[in-house]
């Protein structure tokens, strides 16, 4: 396994690990609903941004993204198959390294709250505290890494 930042080049990458996942199911058209696309995405990965990337032998398998500027981790995926294998972990220390390193204190995301989306139970499982309900349904969960 090799986790590095990502780049430019690995975006294609990205969107297909993306749209890929069983839970949190997202088309291209769904993510442009919100301004995720290919073209949003680069502004996304560099500045107050950072992504990462997991490869095992030379394919993504999984990318994280944060915002420091925001202090929030907004991406965690990994592709079918390649769960349970430390991918989302590896990535969220890098994440959550990175936003130490750019001065968050406390960081905060959002997930699903069914309680059955392995999400949940991950961010749980990882020391992230539940903050509350959002008006959309999700659970903001947040974590203190001073």
């Amino acid at each position: 396994m090799l986790i590095r930042v990502a780049e430019i080049t690995d975006i294609a990458d990205m969107f297909r690990v993306r749209i890929s996942v069983n839970e949190n199911k997202a088309t291209m058209a769904d993510l442009a609903k919100y301004g995720i696309t290919p073209e949003s995405l680069p502004k996304m990965l560099s500045g107050h941004g950072r992504g990462w990337v997991v490869e095992i032998d030379g394919i993504t398998r999984g990318f994280a993204m944060a915002d420091a500027a925001n202090a929030t981790v907004f991406a965690l995926f990994v592709e079918p198959g390649f769960e349970g294998q430390g991918i989302g972990r590896a990535l969220m220390n890098e994440a959550e390294k990175w936003l130490a390193g750019m001065g968050c204190q406390q960081i905060w995301l959002e997930t699903d709250s069914n309680l059955r989306v392995r999400a949940n139970g991950f961010y749980r499982y990882t020391g992230w505290i539940e903050s509350n309900m959002q008006p959309d349904g999700q659970v903001k969960f947040i974590k203190n890494l001073s």
